[in-house]
């Protein structure tokens, strides 16, 4: 189940890298969820911050007996895992951060919003990645390099090899979401996609 303990422990049997994503709840802590509402993977309904810690804790997640657990749970878990925070909202990154310097452990801060990535930058070193849609993958070079980052996160339909070459010319790495397929996996890596985002492991675990 998406963001959760076990989702990140399983992740490690086929890489060392997670991409999770980050919000605050209601008691002010930070908690590992992607929507704004928990509606679609629990049976609650309403806004994360409206949930305490221990309220999202004791929630089920997609019925797997996993509840949504705050950062520090899952960082707990994976100590040695490289993580990849996606910042959902502003104002989160200098407790993400402090989090992280705290439990040693390994982190790159990636975002869509500009605003989320220069809050990041301002209050620690981690490395930084732009996230962009496909409509928005070439304006989106110009700020990734602007802004310091260490990489560009683009939808993986825009992965073409122009692309790609233009990214590595601005010394960014290209690590494309969300890769459906392993036939669309192989096709990154011919084109020179540094990393690939993946729901489920099978789409690059058995690649040939």
């Amino acid at each position: 189940p998406e963001n959760t303990v076990a989702a990140v422990r399983g992740a490690l049997d086929d890489t060392g890298h997670v991409e999770i994503d980050v919000r605050r709840c209601g008691s002010g802590d930070l908690v590992v969820i992607h929507d704004e509402r928990v509606d679609r993977v629990t049976d609650e309904s309403g806004p994360v911050a409206d949930f305490s810690r221990a309220e999202l804790d004791a929630l089920d997640v997609l019925d797997s007996g996993e509840g949504v657990p705050a950062l520090e749970a899952v960082f707990e878990a994976a100590p040695d895992a490289e993580f990849v925070l996606e910042l959902k909202e502003s104002g989160l990154a200098a407790d993400a951060l402090d989090l992280a310097d705290d439990l040693d452990v390994s982190v790159t801060v990636s975002a869509f919003d500009i605003e989320v990535l220069e809050s990041a930058a301002a209050v620690g070193d981690a490395p930084l990645a732009y996230l962009v849609t496909d409509g928005e993958a070439r304006t989106g070079l110009e700020t990734a390099a602007a802004l310091d980052c260490a990489a560009i996160h683009p939808h993986w339909t825009a992965c073409v090899d122009e692309f790609v070459a233009e990214a590595h010319e601005r010394d960014l790495q290209v690590n494309a979401w969300t890769v459906p397929s392993r036939r669309d996996a192989s096709a990154l890596e011919y084109v020179g996609v540094d990393g690939l985002i993946v729901d489920r492991p099978e789409v690059v675990s058995e690649r040939e």
